[in-house]
């Protein structure tokens, strides 16, 4: 059997019933990557040797009776975790030699659940890119086309799932980056709820792994099946022990419904600042058809739905302003020096970016709170509608484009270029609030490369867009593994 592209629940049920045994799985996964990662680079730092120790320890703990939420299951981490014994870099170069002295809390809830961890996955330098590259592990290729970037920044693992490389894997999302490269790379994936799963130890080196109250930050899951997502998550959800001691325990409220029909969908195609191409227009069209034969209640239109000029607005301010504080790409001289040749009448994303990297505190105080409306508006939407349904990005995965100057870098929907970072703006839906988000597979665009959507759901309502995500997936499939177009097998 090709256990390789199995899901994560089919693996489990084999491990219980005796059929395959962990140091089998992981062996054939190790023989995978071997064979096919030289072409698609997902794999940065391998652990093989502590892999091969981890399933026969997971195969005797299941001899003498244990069974935990991942006993056995091969899975990879994204570089970005902290794991004893690897480094830790986020794709900086002066930080590759970077040893932390802690796991991350996933990386130890992976372990506890049982988890064997095959390796890390590669990300973009800071993880500050729609594309993972960087100058220590080099790019990451789309397993469907190798001349296509995997997303990012958890292109690697989105790549290392469609390529076989693990049946589960852990990222990050601030920007889409468990979205995007589950969309670009034909997986799955799950932005969850701000604050509901521990980020301590997914830190740039060398901060120290404290407890931080990420303003738009989440960790979550990524599979290959929408069942996996819920798996996962349950193993990565609750809050930091540090802070909330060992006995707090977090409880999600079950989905709103069970049955397709009884779902009340919000279907939103366009966006007022960017196209969507007709890739993607497709994939939505594809979802409300599966949504419509399902009995489900299907709108186009609410008034009751925040602004989208503005909530990509108030994204694009949070998000930059943050991730500059972080990483300064320009002093804040200079950035009041180009600002001063500006015309203060110029409302576009550009503008909006440029005066975020020198906020006053003041400044991000008025957009914070400006945000909190837009969350009273979502609560209020989403006592009518039980998730919405949008794209991702504008387009599938694109070409490589390793211009140093994101600013200069543009973005081809059907045709047209446009400003590279403008396709945020359908991150930013969900992420500036705080909702939860799945990504979700929809089948192949007309050059063949994966379509997805995502679900958003009610804040802390996690499981009614990942229920929804599992009876989409029953109506039209969801994974498919990548035909052999660029050199790989599919695992």
């Amino acid at each position: 059997m090709e256990w390789n592209l199995l899901s994560a629940e089919e693996i489990l049920a084999a491990l219980r019933a005796g059929d395959v045994t962990s140091v089998e799985l992981t062996e054939a996964a190790i023989a995978c990557i071997e064979r096919d990662d030289k072409a698609i680079n997902s794999i940065c730092v391998p652990d093989f040797d502590r892999a091969r120790a981890a399933a026969h320890t997971a195969d005797q703990a299941r001899a003498s009776g244990e069974d935990r939420p991942l006993l056995g299951v091969p899975v990879t981490v994204k570089e970005s975790y902290n794991m004893v014994g690897l480094p830790t870099t986020w794709g900086m170069p002066h930080h590759r030699n970077y040893l932390p002295a802690e796991d991350a809390v996933q990386v130890s809830r992976l372990k506890d659940a049982g988890a064997v961890i095959l390796g890390k996955t590669n990300v973009p330098l800071g993880l500050q890119d729609m594309q993972s590259f960087n100058g220590i592990y080099g790019t990451t290729n789309n397993p469907w086309d190798h001349e296509r970037t995997a997303g990012g920044s958890s292109g690697g693992s989105a790549a290392a799932l469609a390529a076989g490389f693990g049946a589960l894997s852990i990222g990050s999302d601030l920007a889409s980056s468990l979205r995007t490269p589950a969309h670009f790379c034909g997986v799955y994936a799950h932005k969850p709820t701000l604050g509901l799963a521990a980020t301590r130890g997914m830190v740039a080196p060398p901060a120290p792994p404290l407890p931080v109250e990420f303003n738009l930050a989440v960790v979550g899951p990524m599979a290959r099946t929408a069942r996996d997502l819920t798996l996962l998550l349950d193993v990565m959800a609750g809050p930091d022990p540090l802070t909330h001691g060992v006995a707090y325990q977090v409880t999600l409220p079950p989905a709103r419904h069970q049955r397709l029909s009884d779902f009340r969908v919000l279907v939103i195609e366009e966006h007022p600042l960017i196209p969507t191409g007709s890739a993607v227009r497709a994939g939505v069209n594809r979802v409300v058809d599966a949504l419509v034969d399902g009995g489900a209640q299907v709108a186009r239109h609410s008034d009751l739905l925040p602004d989208l000029a503005e909530s990509a607005t108030l994204y694009m301010q949070l998000l930059v302003s943050g991730s500059t504080a972080r990483f300064p790409t320009e002093s804040p001289e200079q950035v009041r020096a180009r600002l001063a040749g500006e015309s203060a009448d110029d409302h576009s994303l550009d503008a909006a970016r440029s005066r975020a990297m020198v906020f006053s505190h003041h400044e991000w105080l008025e957009v914070s709170n400006r945000r909190e409306l837009h969350r009273h508006q979502w609560r209020q939407l989403f006592a009518g509608f039980d998730a919405v349904v949008c794209p991702v990005t504008p387009t599938p995965a694109f070409p490589h484009d390793h211009h140093p100057d994101l600013l200069e870098r543009r973005i081809d929907i059907d045709g047209v270029e446009y400003p590279y970072f403008d396709q945020f703006v359908w991150a930013g839906l969900a992420t500036a609030s705080g909702l939860p988000a799945t990504a979700i597979p929809t089948g192949l665009s007309p050059e063949g490369l994966p379509v997805g959507v995502q679900l958003i759901g009610p804040m802390f309502e996690d499981r009614t867009p990942l229920r929804l995500a599992e009876l989409l997936e029953q109506r039209f499939g969801g994974f498919q593994a990548p035909v052999n177009r660029a050199g790989t097998s599919g695992g």
